[in-house]
C-alpha cells in the first residue's frame, strides 16, 4: 500500500508548483477547505475520486502522486495476477491499478476486491462522482449497485457501464465478497 504523508507531501509540493490556492483546490476536489487541508496535511486519507481530481487539476498522472513515478510505458504493459499497484479507495474494498505505469492512458483499469459486510445490506449506499464513464465488470459474487436513483442487483458475468458524472456506488451481497473489473474513463477520451 501506498505512504499517506510521501502522498500528501507530493499534493502540497504539486499546488504550490502550480500556484494554486487551498480554496482552488477544495473546489476542484469537491471538499471542504478543511478536508482538504486535512488530506494535504497527511490527516486523513485519500479517496480514489480526491486522488483522481487532483491529479487532473495538475494535469498529471495519477500514478505520480501515489508513487513520485511518471508512467513511462508507450506501446504496452504486462501485469502479472497479484502484481497491479494497490491503491485503496474506500474502507475495505481492495484496488489494483492494472496499467499503472502506462503513459498518456485514456482509461484507468481496476481489479476491484469487495468484501461483503453485514451491516452495509440494509443501509442506503454510499456514492460519489467523478467525470468520465465507467465499466465495471463482475468476475465472482454479487454486487449491489445504485445509480442515480435506480439499482441493480449484479453477479457474475454481468456488466454495467455509466457516465460517472451522477452518483453511484457499490456493495458486495455474495458472503464472499465479490471481485469486479472497473474500467474508468476520462473526461475527454472520446474520439
Amino acid at each position: 500500500m501506498y505512504n499517506i504523508t510521501e502522498i500528501s507531501e507530493r499534493i502540497g509540493a504539486m499546488r504550490d508548483l502550480c500556484g494554486y490556492t487551498i480554496e482552488e483546490m477544495a473546489k476542484a476536489t469537491n471538499t471542504t477547505v478543511e478536508e482538504y487541508e486535512n488530506c494535504e496535511a497527511g490527516k486523513k486519507d485519500f479517496s480514489f475520486t480526491f486522488l483522481y481530481k487532483c491529479a487532473e487539476k495538475f494535469g498529471i498522472d495519477m500514478v505520480e502522486l501515489l508513487t513520485g513515478e511518471n508512467p513511462h510505458l508507450t506501446d504496452f504493459t504486462v501485469v502479472h495476477d497479484g502484481k497491479g499497484l494497490p491503491i485503496r479507495r474506500r474502507s475495505g474494498f481492495e484496488y489494483f491499478h492494472l496499467a499503472s505505469y502506462f503513459k498518456g492512458k485514456i482509461s484507468e483499469p481496476f481489479l476491484v476486491k469487495a468484501p461483503y459486510r453485514e451491516e452495509e445490506q440494509d443501509r442506503e449506499i454510499h456514492t460519489s462522482v467523478h467525470d468520465g464513464q465507467e465499466f465495471d465488470y463482475v468476475l465472482s459474487g454479487s454486487l449491489k449497485f445504485v445509480y442515480d436513483g435506480h439499482e441493480e442487483n449484479l453477479i457474475e458475468g454481468d456488466s454495467v457501464y455509466y457516465d460517472s458524472g451522477k452518483p453511484h456506488g457499490m456493495i458486495a451481497t455474495s458472503k464472499d465478497g465479490c471481485t469486479f473489473l472497473a474500467v474508468v474513463m476520462k473526461e475527454g477520451s472520446k474520439r
